[in-house]
This record gives structure tokens, sequence and C-alpha cells, in this order.
């Protein structure tokens, strides 16, 4: 049987690791970035080996595919190597830190049609989005006019929050468009199928100096020591915590996105209007199992997540009937039964029904062209 190893014990290596265990897929290991956090981690979550360093998982012919979730820095060495060892790759999001790296990435990947090489865009995964896809692809909502929405956070709000996302040599360049536009340009695409021509980002950092803990402060959780005594020390921050892009797509549609990490009471919204010639297709991720569908002629609808009611594809990734919610764990469940259902079946030439390493080098070549736009205040056109 296919055995998978985790690497990151952060906040979403564990959630890699517990959409395994749910579907099946044996789990060996974990690696953090001490032997002693691969060790607790592996007690914590139940797992056999807490790995003492990258190589061990890669000279360990149990392990198949490895499971990337480190910091961005990492992304790159770690899926390299991981390929040139014959192993399968699951890379979160974004691929690498800049097109040099994710362009080589994909060569390699291309090089070895039999390893698979995905990246770790679960949001496409929603039963609601699946459906959508399928609206779209059936010609259902028309031909598409204009997009608009964004991801909203507010984790990043005060000058006392902190993670290794701020620094541009440890996350990229890009921040709040990296980490969170990146998924919301991601999906738009893969249910839409639009492709972007040119576009024009204005990009703001609202917070430029923060204080950065002496000690280490996990992904989501400083708001949880907001009261506890902390020692800081001043860092100038060259990310953004906001940002705004306007997008022209090939055929002629439109598009708005708007990414914030900094506004108060929003902790991990994703929302986006679809326009359509016959219909639209609107969806808040924090109602993840509605999608609502706008008539002009007749009243509207919100569809409720039921198999029964929803496209082959949709239905075949919600495990639960109607009035059964279904919500971010699922969607990494959901994103592994693709990727480890195609490894099953075996024929690398059938097209690949997930996220692979040619979409992850173009959305870093979006942030490339957003950052471009927004320091020389120009549209940036796309090959």
């Amino acid at each position: 049987m296919t055995t998978a190893a985790v690497v990151g014990t952060g906040f979403i290596g564990p959630v890699h690791a517990e959409a395994l265990h749910r579907l099946g897929i044996p789990v060996r290991g974990i690696l953090g970035s001490s032997p002693e956090k691969s060790q607790q981690t592996a007690q914590k979550i139940g797992l056999e080996v807490g790995y003492e360093s990258y190589q061990a998982i890669l000279d360990d012919d149990q392990v198949d595919v490895v499971h990337i979730t480190t910091p961005n820095k990492f992304h790159f060495e770690m899926a390299k190597q991981a390929l040139e060892n014959g192993k399968h790759v699951v890379c979160e999001k974004p691929l690498a830190m800049n097109t040099e790296q994710t362009a080589e990435l994909v060569q390699l990947a291309q090089a070895n049609p039999h390893l698979i090489a995905a990246v770790n865009y679960n949001i496409r995964f929603y039963p609601m989005m699946l459906h959508a896809h399928e609206l779209v692809k059936n010609g259902d909502i028309g031909d598409i006019r204009s997009v608009r929405g964004g991801y909203i956070q507010d984790w990043m709000m005060y000058d006392t929050d902190w993670n290794w996302r701020l620094l541009a040599e440890e996350g990229g360049e890009t921040r709040a468009i990296g980490d969170i536009g990146t998924h919301w340009m991601d999906l738009v695409g893969f249910v839409t199928g639009l492709q972007v021509e040119s576009l024009l980002a204005d990009l703001a950092t609202f917070v430029p100096v923060r204080k950065k803990p002496l000690q280490a402060v996990a992904t989501f959780e400083g708001k949880k020591d907001a009261n506890r005594p902390v020692e800081y020390e001043d860092v100038e921050i060259n990310t953004e915590d906001w940002g705004a892009v306007l997008f022209r797509y090939a055929g002629g549609a439109r598009g708005t996105m708007n990414v914030s990490q900094v506004t108060a009471g929003r902790k991990n919204q994703l929302t986006f209007e679809i326009a359509g010639s016959k219909a639209s297709l609107m969806w808040n991720s924090e109602r993840p199992n509605e999608l609502q569908i706008g008539h002009r002629d007749r009243p509207s609808e919100i569809l409720l997540k039921d198999p029964a009611l929803m496209a082959d594809r949709a239905a075949s990734h919600s495990d639960y009937p109607g009035g059964h919610n279904e919500g971010f764990p699922d969607t990494f469940k959901q994103l592994y039964r693709a990727v480890y259902g195609y490894l099953a079946a075996g024929d690398f030439d059938a097209p690949r029904p997930f996220p692979t390493f040619e979409e992850g080098h173009h959305e870093v070549e979006l942030c490339e062209a957003i950052l471009r736009s927004s320091n020389n205040g120009t549209w940036e056109t796309l090959a």
C-alpha cells in the first residue's frame, strides 16, 4: 500500500496527516524543525516515526509520497530532492519562492511523468466548488462577463502579531497575495477556466514595523498570548498586509480581487461572484455548503450541498448526505482522494484531477506580475 510522510509540524502538517488517516493512507512519520519536535508531534498524532532529518525520509524505502508543509523557502529544494529520489510530492502553496525555482520544478516533474507532482490548493475540493466548476463547464451560466471577490483575514491586524510569513526571506516577496491571494486566483481559474491576460495591482503595508517576540509563535496562535508578558524586538516589514488587483481575462471578461490580513472580524473568508450572460454564481467560504445561483427573470436559488442534487464529480467528493455539512478538513481529504486514487489507477497519461506543478508555477507567475504592477504603477501583461 502507498505510504506517506509529512514534513512540517506546524498548523498544516498535522492537517495533512489527519486527512490521510481518514482515507486509510498509512502515514509513516513526520519531520519537524528539530528531532525533538519530530518525536513530540509523532507521539501526539500517533505516528510511528519522528524523523531526525529530511534525508532520513528520502532514504526510507517505505515512504512513497512526501507531503511538504514547511515554510515556503524550503519548498524548492525539498520538492526537487524528493522527485530526484523517485518519490511522489504533494507540496503546500506557493510551490516555491520565485518562477525560476517553479520552472525548474515543472521541468523535473515533466521529466518524471510517472511521479505525482501536486500543489495543495485544497479549496478547489469543497463539493460546491466542484459543482460550480461543472455548471460553468456545461454552459449553465453562459459566457462569463466578470468576477469579483477576495480573501480576507484579521490575524495580522496588530503590530504584535507575528509569523514567519511576514519576512520576505522566509515566505517570498508577496505575503497576503502569495499566502491567500493565490488560493483565490487558483480557485477562480479552476471554476471558470479563465486565463489572465493582464493585471493592475496596488499593494499596501499598513503595519510597517512589527514587534517580533523573542520566542517562537505558531501560526494563528499570537492572539492567545495577547495578555502574557512578552519580550519583543522591532522589525521592519516589507511584505504587504493588503492588496487589490484588476484582471483582464482572455475573451474579454474582467475581474477584481481584494486580499487583506488586517480586517477585524474576518477570520478566514474567501468570496467570489461570477457573473455570466445567463446566470451568476456566488460563494462564501464561511458558509461553504451553500452555492448561490442568481437569475434575472426568476427567483434566485441557494443550493445546499446534497450529493443527490450535484454533478457526478462533485457528488463523488462529498461523503455525507444532504444536510450534513463538510468543511475545511474535508477539502484536504478530498484532494488526497483525487491524488491517491490517480496513483492507484496507475495511468499517468490520464488528465490529472488535482492541482499540478504547472498550475503552481502559474500562480507564482501571477504573484510576480502583481508585485511588478504595484511597484511600477502599470498594467502587466502575462504570456
